[in-house]
């Protein structure tokens, strides 16, 4: 039986290991790619819903402290998320962040 015929037979193209080997590997890149995407969106939503949620406690948070949050690393983002909580002026917020770097 020759290889056309039996595709046809069956109605689906016969894949080569090396072709498979292909595939998989472009499916991994491409759940990576995927992941790496999802966690970077994920963190930039964290550090925006920060944003406002100090805005509401303390009130307009000027620019260069804004800078200093979007760069924290995300186990100091999570811990201010949890300490704006307790803030009740923009100094609170200041002190915070200065005792974090």
């Amino acid at each position: 039986m020759d290889l056309k015929r039996y595709e046809q037979e069956k109605q689906m193209p016969y894949i080569t290991s090396i072709e498979r080997m292909g595939i998989a590997e472009g499916l991994e890149q491409g759940l990576e790619q995927g992941l790496v995407q999802g966690l970077v969106q994920g963190l930039e939503r964290q550090r925006s819903l920060i944003l406002r949620q100090l805005t509401r406690r303390v009130g307009i948070v000027p620019k260069r402290l804004t800078t200093v949050i979007a760069q924290l690393p995300i186990d100091q983002l999570e811990a201010l998320a949890e300490a704006l909580l307790d803030f009740t002026n923009l100094d609170d917020a200041i002190q915070w962040l200065e005792g974090a770097q």
